[in-house]
C-alpha cells in the first residue's frame, strides 16, 4: 500500500496546480437539447441496491465511493450527480476498472469488490473526490454520439482539468493526465446510461487519473 499512499498525497496538490496553469477548453452551451428528464445518475447506480457483489462489470464501487464522500463532505461538487435537474455527464469505472487500478498502484489485485473499494479508500476522501469529479463534465448532456462528435478536443472536467476524446477504429478513447498508462475506452454495451434524461452515463474500463500517478 505505501505505493498507493504515496500516489494519494500528491494528486490532490498536482491536480490543483495543473488547474491553474493550465489553458483549458470551456464546455461550449448546447441549443435546445432533447434530454428533460430529472432522474440522477445517483438513482441509476442505487438501482441494484448499496452493496458489493461478483459482477466486476457492474459500477458498485462507484457508488460507494460517492457515497463515501458525501458522508465524509456534504458540500462537495460529487452531490451534483444526485441532483437529476442539473445537467451533466459521467463517464463511469466499472468495478473491473477500480481493480485495475488498485493492481497498478500496488502490484496486486483484490479478490473481491469489498477488498478493492477498501484499498480505494485508503487514498482518502480528499483524493476519492477529485478521480470522481474528473469523471464528470458539468452542465452538459452528452449522448454517445456528442461524445464521438467532441473527437479530438480537450473536455473540461468537474476537477478543472480536462482529458481529450479520441476515436480509434471504431473505440472511443479517453485520454488522461497520466501519460504512463492505458488510456480508458468507452464500453459499447455500457453506453447512454440514464438516456433522456438531463444527466447520461458511459461505461468505461478504466479510472481516468488527472495526474500522473
Amino acid at each position: 500500500m505505501r505505493k498507493l499512499n504515496r500516489a494519494a498525497a500528491g494528486l490532490v496538490a498536482t491536480v490543483a496546480a495543473m488547474a491553474t496553469s493550465t489553458t483549458m477548453l470551456a464546455a461550449p452551451s448546447e441549443a435546445a437539447p432533447a434530454a428533460s428528464g430529472n432522474k440522477s445518475l445517483a438513482k441509476v447506480l442505487a438501482a441494484d441496491g448499496t452493496k458489493f457483489d461478483k459482477k466486476w462489470g457492474d459500477f458498485d464501487i462507484t457508488e460507494a465511493a460517492v457515497l463515501a464522500v458525501l458522508k465524509a463532505k456534504p458540500d462537495s461538487p460529487v452531490a451534483l450527480l444526485t441532483k437529476g435537474r442539473q445537467r451533466a455527464t459521467a463517464f463511469i469505472p466499472t468495478d473491473r476498472a477500480f481493480r485495475r487500478l488498485v493492481g497498478d498502484l500496488t502490484g496486486s489485485r483484490p479478490a473481491t469488490e469489498r477488498a478493492t473499494f477498501k484499498a480505494v479508500a485508503t487514498l482518502g476522501v480528499d483524493t476519492i473526490e477529485t478521480v470522481l469529479l474528473y469523471h464528470v463534465v458539468p452542465g452538459r448532456t452528452l449522448g454517445s454520439k456528442k461524445v464521438v462528435a467532441s473527437a479530438g478536443k480537450d473536455v473540461k472536467t468537474a476537477a478543472g482539468v480536462t482529458f481529450k476524446v479520441v476515436v480509434k477504429r471504431g473505440q472511443v478513447i479517453l485520454v488522461d493526465q497520466d501519460r504512463n498508462d492505458r488510456d480508458a475506452r468507452a464500453i459499447p454495451k455500457l453506453l447512454d446510461i440514464n438516456k433522456g434524461n438531463k444527466q447520461i452515463g458511459h461505461g468505461i474500463n478504466q479510472v481516468l487519473r488527472p495526474a500522473d500517478l
